[in-house]
């Protein structure tokens, strides 16, 4: 499995929310889901208040989520 860097902001009415979440998946396209599934179920976020602004793959040492670090067993 790869990971990948999604980056974006939340857009609702009163504020716009930046983000950057760290994701494992084979695809691009499954982290993008992968995101948009995450932010709808924990935050009740719909999927047209997301907007990505860039996916980018990166090195298993430079992400900061300690579960994605165990589960790829380091």
């Amino acid at each position: 499995m790869k990971i990948f860097r999604v980056e974006g902001v939340i857009v609702k009415p009163n504020r716009v929310t930046p983000f950057s979440k760290d994701v494992r998946a084979l695809r691009v396209e499954d982290a993008v889901e992968k995101v948009y599934a995450d932010f709808g179920g924990q935050h009740r976020v719909k999927r047209v208040h997301v907007r990505i602004a860039s996916v980018s793959e990166i090195a298993l040492e430079e992400t900061e989520d300690t579960i994605i670090r165990e589960l790829s067993g380091v």
